[in-house]
């Protein structure tokens, strides 16, 4: 069985200054299964993200914080962060409050166990690790369980969730795949590729905050749609 030494956290940050503290003190609070680094990426934010994560770096070696010179998007901020990251596995987690750092060492222990070599949290299989989950948009889930389909469809697999935010790949295939994605397309993508690949993949289950627009929410439906585009 492969031996891991060291799990990197990506994350994504825009415009989160609000919950950049909590999401930190809520991650530092997990027994993670591995020593981790957080990979932080700042998509040229224009609140005071930049200025917290600096903050807390300096209280926290295991903290990396990373700019981009323009704001770039969602996969932009991944693709740099998988270009700095370390680890072993790597999980992305957002920076707003919607999914639960509790859940991160159930996502991680198929590949731990060696029978995966990505996971996906699922928020449609039921509870995780506080067994919540918030009543989310109708039509986000429509648009969620549509995106789900094609992809499955094109792919040849039968995930639940695709467009959720926790996925932990082994670092070693996800430096290998292509990803060219700047925006929400990154989920598409990187489940497409992995498929490609001949990953295994396993899904369990999260518990799941949603947020709505007047919250912070970001994606919309022309994500969507130009999320389709990138499955086809």
């Amino acid at each position: 069985m492969t031996r891991y030494t060291l799990l990197s956290i990506l994350i994504p940050v825009y415009n989160e200054a609000r919950t950049l503290r909590r999401i930190f003190a809520s991650l530092a609070a997990v027994p993670m299964p591995l020593p981790v680094e957080f990979v932080c990426v700042d998509d040229c934010s224009k609140d005071a993200s930049a200025q917290i994560l600096d903050e807390l770096a300096a209280k926290d070696p295991r903290i990396k914080v990373f700019r981009q010179e323009r704001n770039q998007g969602k996969g932009a901020a991944i693709r740099r962060a998988i270009g700095q990251m370390t680890g072993d596995i790597a999980i992305v987690q957002d920076a707003d409050l919607e999914y639960d750092p509790r859940d991160i060492p159930a996502v991680l222990a198929p590949i731990l166990e060696g029978k995966a070599d990505a996971v996906f949290g699922s928020r449609f299989t039921g509870g995780g690790a506080n067994g919540q989950r918030k009543v989310l948009l109708y039509w986000h889930t429509v648009a969620n369980k549509l995106l789900t389909l094609a992809t499955n469809i094109l792919n040849d697999i039968n995930i639940t969730d695709m467009e959720t935010c926790y996925k932990a790949v082994r670092s070693d295939i996800l430096k290998q795949i292509p990803l060219s994605s700047d925006r929400f397309g990154i989920e598409p993508e990187l489940t497409t590729r992995l498929a490609q690949y001949g990953a295994r993949i396993y899904e369990v289950p999260v518990s799941y905050h949603g947020r709505s627009v007047a919250e912070g929410k970001k994606i919309g439906w022309k994500d969507a749609v130009k999320a389709l585009g990138c499955i086809i």
